[in-house]
Formats: structure tokens, C-alpha cells, sequence
């Protein structure tokens, strides 16, 4: 018969340490995947950077490409030809770069938000925010020359995209001023008020187009489902340092947004300056949704399916899930941008299309999934 003294009771301390080690001990299994999968897909990101540069019309190999970087022309044997030179650094590599940017601007600002209202659901194209942008760009090229004059003038080829930014935060803000009350936000407003903002925007976009020109007409097809045919280095220079800038903002919202997953007042009690938190994000995802919107027109889903594959795969620690939907945000729109090019060539199929022919099907998926988060 054991003695009694020797036995010792199972307390709630004693599971409370228990279950503390264990989480840190899965914490530190999940951080280890996350990072494995960061570094798989920068080196995913670098290859199909590759594939789009030698993908299409060009001879141009993607090893004749390497050694063009690596070792420049060599005299009588010429990595690449003057021809695939132009199509490559005057016409692809502009396309890719913006690519990049758009597909890490739209997935990071997906997961942003998704992490700001705490629901998987949460997308810019879905609360109106893309259309609020391009209501702003379509203001723009429609009225420039008349009542914007003035606008257009002072800042030149920067007009577009800070357009494009003001309508995205206007639209954002307004959508957390309804959506929030006595600082709680409802999910059900957010989504109800973000639908009739969308429409709003998209009915004062169809007044625009109405009223445009034939000339501006051509300008605003680019819009109707977004593509990346228009990029040059003049757009880089015009988006790029605001995407660029947006995206820096977002590494130190990530353990901010960590906090607010477990409600506001937690967040609150942890330290976390949630009203600053919130206006930080608002302003890093209509500035990042903006300017992509100003040079690349509406493209859909893709701030929804890849924060919700990443979270399948490392989970929902924003510290990893920002970078690495970043890098499979700039995966997945170059692959789709290769296929708008290549499906019907030698025509090109708007990559709106593409990804909402994609996206459409596995955002149904999700609505099956969580049911219980969209009951209203």
C-alpha cells in the first residue's frame, strides 16, 4: 500500500503549468513551420519571378537570363538578343515587379483586416473599399482636365494613385465610424455597411463613366476587371513608394493584432494602444489597396484565399502570416497574370477574371466552413 504522503494532488496550478508548457512547446513547433514556409515560398516567389520574365513570345531562356545578370554580354556571345532585351526590361520586368507589389499589397491588406475585425471574411473588395479606390482613380481620369485641374497639375503622375488612396480611406473610415459603436465593432454592420458603400461607390463610378469621353471610356475599360498590361516604370514610380511604405507599416502591427484576436478589453489590458492600432491599419490598407487599384484596376479574392491557405498551414500568428502573405500574395498574382496572358493568346484575358474564377469557388468553400461566423 503506497503511502499517502508521497502522493502528490493534481491542482489547477499544477494544470495550468502543464498546459502553459505544452502551448509554448507547440508555439515553438508552429513558429519553426512558419518560418520553413517563409523561406519556401521567397524562393517560390524568386522562380516564378523567373517564369514570368522568360514566359510568352521571347526566345529568351530563363538560364540565358541568369547569365545576362550574372556576367552582362560577353563579346560575340550575347546572353541575350536586343530584341528579348526590350521585351524583357522594358516590357516584363516592369509587369512582374508590379505584380509582386499588387499581389503582396492585396493579400497583406486581406489579412490585415481579417485580423482588424477578427473574422476570416473580412476583404477590401468585399467592404467596398477597392470600389471606393477606384471611384477615386476613376475621378481622376474622367474629370482631370476639368474640375480636378487643378489637383492633376500639383502632383502630376502622383494624382492617380493618391486619388485612389483618398476614396480607399475614405470609404475604410467611414466603414469603422458605422460598423463601431462604443468601441466595439460588429461584424454583421461591417459587412452590411461595407456591401451598401460598395454599391454607392460603384453607382457614382457608373455617373463617371457616363459622362466620360470616348477617349476616357478606352482609359476606364482597364478598370472593369483589372490587369497588369499597363505596367511601365512611370506607374512603378508613381505606386511603388506608397505600396512599399504601406507594407513596411504592417510587420509592427503583428503582435497588435495578435492581441486584439482575443478582444479588445484583453488587448487593452496587455498594453496595446488598440484606437492607435486601428487607425495605423486603416490608413497602411487604403494607402497599400489604393494605389494598387490606381494602376492595376479591381482584382478580387485574392486578400481572402491567401490569408485563409496560410492560416491552414502556420496558423494565425501574424508575426509569420503578414511576410508570408506577401510572398504568396506576389506568387499567385504573377502565375494568374502568366495565364490572362497565355490562355487566349495572342489576345489577353483580363486577370480580373482569373482570380475570381479561382476565388469565387474557394470563397464558397469558406462560407461552408464558417458558417457559424456569418449567421447574422
Amino acid at each position: 500500500m503506497l503511502p499517502r504522503s508521497k502522493a502528490r494532488p493534481v491542482t489547477d496550478e499544477t494544470f495550468a503549468g502543464t498546459a502553459g508548457e505544452a502551448s509554448r512547446h507547440d508555439s515553438g513547433d508552429r513558429s519553426a513551420r512558419a518560418l520553413l514556409v517563409v523561406g519556401v515560398l521567397a524562393v517560390m516567389l524568386a522562380l516564378t519571378a523567373l517564369f514570368s520574365l522568360t514566359w510568352g513570345a521571347s526566345d529568351a531562356s530563363a538560364w540565358g537570363l541568369v547569365k545576362d545578370w550574372l556576367f552582362g554580354a560577353t563579346p560575340g556571345q550575347e546572353a541575350l538578343s536586343a530584341r528579348d532585351s526590350i521585351i524583357i526590361y522594358d516590357i516584363r520586368l516592369p509587369r512582374v515587379i508590379l505584380g509582386i507589389l499588387i499581389g503582396a499589397a492585396l493579400a497583406v491588406s486581406g489579412a490585415v483586416m481579417q485580423g482588424l475585425f477578427r473574422n476570416p471574411l473580412a476583404d477590401p473588395g468585399l467592404i467596398g473599399v477597392s470600389a471606393g479606390s477606384g471611384l477615386g482613380a476613376v475621378s481622376v481620369i474622367v474629370l482631370g482636365s476639368t474640375v480636378l485641374a487643378p489637383f492633376t497639375a500639383l502632383l502630376g503622375s502622383f494624382a492617380l494613385p493618391l486619388a485612389a488612396f483618398g476614396g480607399g480611406l475614405v470609404t475604410t473610415v467611414t466603414l469603422y465610424n458605422v460598423a463601431t459603436r462604443q468601441g466595439r465593432t460588429s461584424i454583421a454592420t461591417m459587412l452590411l455597411a461595407g456591401i451598401a458603400l460598395g454599391a454607392m461607390a460603384v453607382a457614382l463610378t457608373g455617373i463617371l463613366v457616363y459622362m466620360a469621353d470616348d477617349r476616357q471610356l478606352r482609359d476606364l475599360t482597364f478598370w472593369q476587371l483589372g490587369s497588369l498590361a499597363g505596367a511601365t516604370w512611370g506607374k512603378i514610380a508613381a505606386s511603388g513608394p506608397i505600396i512599399v511604405l504601406a507594407l513596411a507599416v504592417t510587420p509592427f502591427l503583428a503582435k497588435g493584432l495578435n492581441a486584439l484576436s482575443l478582444g479588445e478589453a484583453t488587448a487593452n489590458h496587455l498594453g496595446v494602444p488598440v484606437q492607435r492600432l486601428k487607425y495605423v491599419a486603416i490608413v497602411a490598407v487604403s494607402g497599400a489597396i489604393g494605389a494598387s487599384v490606381a494602376v492595376s484596376g479591381g482584382i478580387g479574392f485574392v486578400g481572402i484565399v491567401v490569408p485563409h491557405l496560410l492560416r491552414l498551414a502556420i496558423g494565425p500568428d501574424n508575426r509569420y502570416l503578414l511576410p508570408a502573405s506577401a510572398l504568396l500574395g506576389g506568387c499567385l498574382l504573377l502565375l494568374a497574370d502568366a495565364v490572362s496572358r497565355t490562355i487566349v493568346a495572342p489576345a489577353e484575358l483580363p486577370i480580373g477574371i482569373v482570380t475570381a474564377a479561382v476565388g469565387g469557388p474557394f470563397f464558397l468553400w469558406i462560407l461552408l466552413r464558417k458558417r457559424g461566423v456569418v449567421d447574422l
